[in-house]
């Protein structure tokens, strides 16, 4: 069940991150890498606050990402 908790609470990390990228679309390439690595670092330490296991909580964390980032993508092909 925490595994499932921390999927959605990392859905909403990376739809924040989808939002305020968005928003600054105009900033420069390497301030979008930084704040990428904020929400990771971000979604990292709330998922192990959670589960507790660096391992498990890094492995979620990329599931998540890739998760995200396919249907972001998918989403975005369909309506262009």
């Amino acid at each position: 069940m925490r595994t499932y908790i921390v999927m959605l609470l990392q859905f909403i990390i990376w739809s924040g991150y989808t939002l305020i990228e968005w928003l600054s679309k105009h900033d420069l390439l390497i301030y979008k890498v930084i704040m990428f690595f904020v929400f990771f670092y971000l979604a990292f330490i709330i998922g192990n606050q959670i589960i507790k296991s660096l391992s498990k909580t890094l492995f979620i964390t990329n599931v998540s990402l890739v998760l995200y980032t396919s249907i972001h993508f998918t989403l975005a092909r369909l309506i262009n």
